[in-house]
């Protein structure tokens, strides 16, 4: 097809504005031609549907515990609002991805606040419970002497009918005292046992909200870590970096012709594929180091090593298992494989840059015939 240079630019602009994700999830690549274009355009959302996702991703958003992101979301909705066509850029999609997870954040440190106050006002309740029963106990004991003590009083004759009366109002007021405290003494420990039951709630709170917050950073399907927390954990490994030198490189495995599997067999099939996969990672990654899934098929591995060969023994022992045996869904089974690129902290700038030619080098492997593992110096496994 012959085009005009002014139609060449158009093509090539388009091109720049597709994601890595689209080109991924088709079956076209690289992109020669208009047709091939066509295609990848075909599986975008239609308009209607991109509204509605922008409406409910507000939507999703609010009511949040607190409401300092509301102005800010409301106008990155606009925003989407007027363009829906926005919504595939990759850096629209990251900003999605920092409202979310600021929303989490900002609730999580409200809730767990508001939880650590709960159990202060509930210990400080407590302490001046136990002060006032104690003090309760000892005062009633102290009017029952005084009782006690009135009652054994011996009156002599020449007053003991004036004194006899002031005497018996004087024991009924000790009863009367010592009846009232006693009842404020029951008072109090039934509001301590209240309050040591509450206490305990508060207690089975918190530590539901730290299982909340491990769960949170799990990947729902695969129990690998989330994108989300990967990216939070990583900064562990780049503490050891800058400050012991801790090499470590980063892994991105993505299997090939994932679609095809779900296309062929079912989702229902590509999730047990999913599961298993990340299972055999699992068990191949030391728990040193750090796996998680960065999205869709895609997985992440964040791996310590010494020297090179280190890192050939990890990919390598993946490889084998992987291509050594066959994945079974309903007694059939079927062939994986996966593409990889390895790439080295030492060889970047910061973790983003790791990140990024880790993902180009994965990229690369699958462009170039898949099924291979491509490593930051041209070796190829």
């Amino acid at each position: 097809m012959n085009l005009s240079k002014k139609e060449i630019e158009y093509f090539e602009k388009t091109i720049s504005l597709i994601s890595k994700q689209e080109i991924r999830n088709s079956k076209v690549s690289p992109v020669h031609d208009i047709y091939d274009l066509i295609d990848i355009l075909l599986l975008r959302i239609p308009r209607e549907n991109i509204e509605n996702m922008s409406k409910l991703f507000q939507d999703s958003l609010q009511p949040s515990i607190s409401l300092s992101i509301g102005d800010d979301l409301n106008s990155f909705c606009i925003k989407i609002g007027d363009s829906p066509s926005l919504i595939f850029e990759e850096s629209i999609q990251k900003e999605m991805e920092k409202f979310i997870e600021k929303r989490f954040e900002v609730d999580k440190k409200i809730v767990a606040q508001k939880t650590a106050d709960i159990a202060r006002l509930i210990s400080l309740m407590s302490k001046y419970l136990s002060d006032a029963i104690d003090s309760s106990k000892s005062g009633s004991s102290n009017v029952s002497t005084i009782k006690n003590e009135i009652q054994s009083i011996n009156l002599s004759n020449s007053t003991k009918d004036e004194l006899n009366k002031l005497q018996s109002k004087l024991v009924q007021a000790a009863i009367t005292i010592e009846n009232e405290m006693s009842s404020v003494s029951q008072n109090l420990e039934n509001g301590k046992s209240e309050v040591t039951l509450l206490e305990q709630k508060v207690q089975i709170l918190e530590k539901e909200l730290k299982e909340t917050k491990l769960k949170s950073t799990k990947d729902f399907l695969t129990g690998t870590l989330n994108r989300r927390a990967f990216e939070e954990e990583i900064k562990r490994f780049e503490n050891g970096f800058t400050r012991e030198n801790q090499n470590y490189a980063i892994v991105f495995f993505d299997i090939d012709h994932f679609k095809n599997v779900n296309d062929t067999y079912g989702h229902d099939c590509g999730d047990i594929i999913l599961k298993t996969f990340s299972a055999l990672l699992l068990k191949l990654t030391r728990d040193s180091d750090m796996l998680g899934r960065y999205g869709g098929e895609e997985f992440i591995a964040a791996v310590h090593y010494n020297n090179k060969e280190e890192l050939n023994k990890y990919v390598s022992r993946i490889k084998s298992v992987i291509t050594k045996n066959k994945f079974i869904y309903k007694n059939k089974k079927i062939k994986i494989t996966f593409s990889a690129g390895v790439q080295i902290r030492s060889n970047n700038k910061n973790i983003e840059d790791t990140i990024t030619n880790s993902d180009k080098l994965l990229y690369k492997a699958k462009e170039t015939g898949r099924n291979k593992i491509i490593f930051w110096d041209g070796q190829e496994l």
